[in-house]
């Protein structure tokens, strides 16, 4: 038997409902927040990450699917979705168009972790960019729109973290004060913080080793070493929260795992996924446009949510079953009567009604069937019903059985 390669799996009824109906609710809240969506090839050329994520970044160095095309050229299979947004608007020129981009975007990601709870080799995120404003007032709002999403998703408590990792000109500062602290600790930590405290001192404060924790917390603030216009935009960025009543935490060692994010970053976490309990990260990215190729400047921020995690965290609440549940089935007895019921079936289709249509031919079997699949209710057609004009309908929870016109039936079920 061949089965899915490890990391990967099949997500199937009823929990595909879960995901469309998730799905569903990020498309009404990104729309309510004028956004449109964006769709980019699944690989892209090695370089792009390179760039844009980091070379030392875990993601590039450990964890993306790469090879060498036929052409010579390398290809990664993305592992995430910022940088390739950020390529189509350079490349498509979207600078030229009025307004800020607020683009989304629903798909798979791919990267070679070890497999755990909630995490895949591939995985599908839900995502969202504003490109073109470097305000504090977009990443509240930005803020805002995906805290709406997740309570609108079902997700109770959702609890925000927020941090500011400085620009060009503070962060150089308070990563020298990083690397100074970590010469006579790093010994005791784990390897790749050793590596990294020589490489790139930011990625250890995202080392997500217990035994290391108690030295991360020991290590200087990015908060004490922000300049005077970081400072103010991560104000007033708490303000803007305050005054939408988003309550948050301020984590100074959050800088997520990317080397594009600017001042603002921000996770969610909660409480029902355990230990790994992040259900997304985001931040601003002020100067990835430029390190891309961008002659003009393109400050941004976004975010991605692991739907994967988010499904994990309302799945008990939401059932799939129910979502995808049968209306109507459609018990035709006979050669006439499935003629007759194909067409009322369509036209129950197109008033928004779920049917399915049986073959069975026995109304015994055909009640089996019903019942099996969860059918709210059975229409049984015969050819006394066809010559009436009346349909019986049976609603299955409670038994009972009406008899109703074309016309009836119609407002019954699609009313």
């Amino acid at each position: 038997m061949i089965k899915a390669i490890r990391g990967t799996r099949d997500i199937l009824p009823p929990a595909s409902a879960v995901w469309n109906h998730v799905e569903s609710i990020a498309r009404e809240v990104f729309r309510a927040y004028h956004f449109h969506e964006i769709r980019t090839p699944i690989f892209e050329a090695t370089e792009l990450f390179a760039r844009g994520v980091g070379e030392d970044t875990d993601i590039v160095s450990k964890e993306m699917y790469t090879w060498e095309d036929r052409d010579g050229s390398s290809i990664t299979l993305r592992p995430e979705n910022t940088a390739s947004v950020i390529r189509a608007y350079i490349e498509h020129r979207l600078d030229q168009q009025p307004g800020l981009k607020k683009l989304y975007y629903i798909g798979p990601m791919f990267r070679r972790e070890r497999p755990q709870k909630g995490r895949y080799r591939q995985f599908s995120q839900i995502g969202a960019e504003v490109i073109g404003s470097e305000s504090p007032a977009v990443d509240a709002e930005v803020i805002e729109m995906v805290l709406e999403a997740l309570i609108r998703c079902g997700v109770e408590n959702p609890h925000l973290i927020i941090n500011s990792v400085g620009c060009p000109k503070c962060r150089p500062v308070f990563v020298e004060a990083l690397r100074s602290r970590l010469q006579s600790v790093k010994g005791a930590m784990c390897q790749d913080c050793q590596r990294r405290a020589d490489t790139n001192p930011l990625r250890v404060l995202d080392c997500k080793i217990p035994e290391d924790q108690p030295i991360i917390d020991s290590l200087p603030s990015i908060l004490e070493h922000l300049c005077e216009s970081c400072a103010a935009h991560f104000e007033a960025v708490r303000r803007l929260l305050k005054v939408r009543g988003i309550e948050y935490e301020i984590r100074s060692r959050l800088v997520r795992g990317l080397d594009y994010y600017t001042r603002t970053t921000f996770e969610v976490t909660h409480g029902a996924l355990g230990a790994q309990n992040s259900i997304l990260g985001g931040g601003r990215y002020d100067g990835l446009a430029e390190s891309l190729g961008s002659r003009v400047a393109a400050p941004g921020i976004g975010f991605s949510i692991g739907e994967d995690r988010l499904v994990m965290a309302i799945e008990e609440k939401i059932s799939g079953a129910e979502l995808g549940r049968l209306d109507v089935y459609l018990a035709p007895m006979g050669q006439a009567a499935l003629e007759h019921g194909v067409v009322l079936a369509r036209e129950l289709r197109r008033a928004g009604v779920v049917v399915e249509v049986g073959t069975e031919g026995k109304l015994k079997r055909a009640m089996e069937t019903a019942n099996k699949l969860g059918a709210k209710h059975v229409l049984l057609l015969g050819d006394n019903e066809i010559a009436a004009g009346v349909y019986a309908l049976k609603d299955m929870a409670s038994g009972e059985q009406e008899n109703l016109t074309r016309a009836a039936l119609l407002k019954r079920l699609a009313g």
